[in-house]
């Protein structure tokens, strides 16, 4: 009976594995990261690039969201973070806060949020 044959093209966990160098989070940073944030590319791609970062540099030219790049790129959000530590690290990217500073401390519009709750009512 011969062993299973192994696909010479690593998918799934194993992919994953070789993307990340066998990191399962981002640190330092890159561990406040979440789905909300924004993601801009400060420099082009650079050639021999990993495929991944090239993608990602590529498609954030203008602001995505890291719950965008997940979907484009098809990749677990933990997966995607230790990717975008890296480029956080290499300065090719900037990471943003989806509310811009000067919004924050204002909160969300009482009124907006009143006619939204009267509509759902009458529903």
């Amino acid at each position: 009976m011969s062993a299973p044959r192994r696909p010479s093209d690593p998918s799934g966990l194993e992919r994953y594995y070789v993307l990340t160098g066998g990191r399962s989070g981002p640190g330092g940073s890159a561990s406040s990261l979440d789905v909300a944030t924004l993601v801009v590319s400060r420099t082009a791609p650079v050639p021999g690039m990993q495929h991944e970062y090239e993608e990602i540099v590529r498609r954030c030219r203008d602001p995505l969201s890291v719950a965008e790049l997940t979907a484009h790129l098809g990749l677990p959000f933990n997966i995607l973070a230790v990717l975008l530590a890296d480029l956080l690290d290499a300065g090719r990217i900037e990471a943003r806060d989806p509310i811009p500073a000067h919004h924050a401390g204002r909160g969300p519009d009482l009124a907006l949020l009143q006619e939204v709750l009267s509509g759902l009512e009458r529903l």
